[in-house]
């Protein structure tokens, strides 16, 4: 399992939206675009995604922007990853693979390390990505005498 450019890019902009929800505040996607190194083309299409998968709202206006559908301990990085890279990425039903005896059991190795990966994005929400963070911000701006 890997994390494509595309889900990274979600990710990140997920992130700076779930940084300012306690606050009620909107991000632009030019302003998103900056604070995460984002091409706004591409940033646009992303969005467009998460909002018609309801992850996120879009508000009108000219103080409008986008801001998190629902509050970011409840939106899961597995279900962030899935509405960008799809449902089928998520969960493979257990099935028989045709092919030989060494297909069978390599088709099953990889479907419990994928089933591992989505228990790990499943765990984690928006706002635990803000915590570490907020965290690692902290250490960085800590020194020692």
């Amino acid at each position: 399992m890997e994390l494509s450019n595309k889900s990274e890019y979600a990710l990140l902009a997920l992130l700076e939206l779930a940084s300012r929800y306690s606050s009620g505040e909107s991000l632009q996607i030019r302003q998103m675009a900056t604070l995460q190194d984002i091409p706004n083309r591409y940033l646009e299409q992303l969005l467009a995604t998460l909002r018609r998968r309801g992850l996120i709202k879009s508000i009108r206006g000219a103080k409008g922007g986008y801001v998190l559908a629902r509050d970011p301990q409840k939106i899961t990085l597995l279900e962030a990853w899935s509405c960008i890279e799809g449902v089928e990425a998520v969960v493979t039903p257990k099935k028989q693979y045709p092919g030989t005896l060494e297909n069978q059991v390599i088709h099953e190795i990889w479907q419990e390390a994928r089933q591992a990966a989505n228990s790990v994005l499943e765990h984690y929400t928006l706002h635990d990505l803000c915590e570490r963070r907020s965290k690692k911000r902290h250490k960085e701006l800590m020194y020692y005498i």
